[in-house]
């Protein structure tokens, strides 16, 4: 069908390209294998000196954190991801050709991000079986469904903040203030490394104003509580909300910063 052959072509143009660092591809995968052993040893030198933060989530440290670096890894991809397309197709010139075909720019902007989710969505899986089969991660008890659920409300509510950032690199071209903000908050509050309820209670507000909160939250009820649909509801909410709320809002400030960028003739310019 027409409406896969685009996207398609995106995907299979950028694993090419991927695929033709050998070394660089095998890397990233003994990288996760380095990073899960190093969140393992910590959570033994910890020992049970966080289990009263982490008793909802099941008292597990190392289980708690691996996949707030698997999952975190979504927020990265969804700010950068689409800024490095808009950066690379203007040092190419290759920009201005694109966004002059009959290609409409949701499609454009979901399609160059696509295999990069792909290819993140595999880092995940590894890291999960990685850490089920050597560090005893705890996921028997999962509700893959709810994940599954989780993740698509998590893909969509990153990516709208995703599409904002592209917009400011192709207005600004240098020094988007957005992404370092709101890179620095989620780790910072967002929960990937440590729950939020050891922070300060004015810091645990605004943790509740970033999606990276509930969509971490929501996952590890999800994967490591075997959370029903039901007892979801309220991350799933929430990450649906930001959704609907965003996604528009980061369409319509990337369709004005494409025009902009055409009135001012810096389209190609970086």
């Amino acid at each position: 069908m027409d409406i896969f052959a685009k996207p398609w072509a995106f995907v299979r143009k950028d694993f090419t390209a991927s695929a033709s660092y050998k070394l660089s591809f095998l890397m990233q995968f003994f990288s996760i294998f380095i990073s899960a052993s190093m969140f393992f040893f910590i959570s033994r030198l910890l020992g049970g000196t966080m289990n009263p933060y982490l008793k909802k989530y099941g008292g597990d440290y190392f289980s708690y954190v691996i996949i707030g670096v698997a999952f975190g890894d979504y927020l990265g991809l969804a700010l950068k991801s689409m800024t490095e397309t808009i950066r690379s197709g203007q040092v190419a010139g290759t920009l201005e050709a694109l966004l002059a075909t009959p290609t409409r720019i949701p499609t454009i902007i979901v399609s160059s991000s696509l295999y990069s989710f792909i290819w993140t969505s595999l880092r995940v899986v590894v890291y999960l079986v990685l850490g089920s089969l050597v560090f005893d991660l705890q996921i028997q008890q999962a509700n893959y469904l709810g994940g599954l659920i989780v993740l698509i409300l998590t893909i969509l509510a990153f990516s709208s903040f995703g599409i904002l950032s592209a917009s400011f690199i192709m207005v600004l071209k240098r020094g988007d203030p957005f992404t370092w903000i709101f890179t620095t908050l989620s780790g910072l509050v967002g929960g990937v490394y440590y729950p939020i309820t050891v922070l300060p209670q004015w810091l645990q507000i605004v943790s509740r104003y970033l999606p990276i909160t509930y969509s971490l939250e929501g996952m590890r009820y999800a994967l490591l509580k075997g959370y029903t649909l039901r007892q979801l509801l309220p991350n799933i909410t929430v990450l649906s909300l930001f959704s609907l709320v965003m996604l528009p809002v980061g369409l319509a400030c990337f369709h004005f910063a494409v025009r902009k960028a055409k009135s001012d003739g810096t389209l190609t310019q970086f």
